[in-house]
């Protein structure tokens, strides 16, 4: 068993609110886990209104697969126009980690 995790920190566009924010972060976070089997949120920088810091998690029986997956949320969110990919970072956790 694999678990792999991505942490991604945005900047964020035209927002001058954190009311703002939740309004381009929430629709990131509902499209990550409509399109692949993976648990994702804000995990940081809540309460700045142009950063986020979102997590991502997904689970496999095999270790490609995993990074496939989490490489494809991290293009998607990456395509989104509305912001911009400061850093992203994977993490592969195996049954002996």
């Amino acid at each position: 068993m694999y678990v792999g995790s991505l942490s991604i920190d945005l900047l964020l566009g035209d927002v001058h609110s954190l009311k703002e924010k939740r309004g381009v972060v929430r629709p990131i976070l509902a499209e990550l886990v409509r399109r692949f089997p993976v648990s994702a949120s804000e995990v940081g920088d809540q309460d700045l209104h142009r950063r986020a810091l979102l997590g991502v998690a997904f689970v496999s029986a095999d270790a490609r697969h995993c990074r496939e997956v989490l490489n494809a949320c991290e293009r998607l969110v990456a395509g989104r126009p509305e912001v911009d990919v400061l850093s992203a970072r994977q993490k592969l956790y195996g049954e002996d980690d």
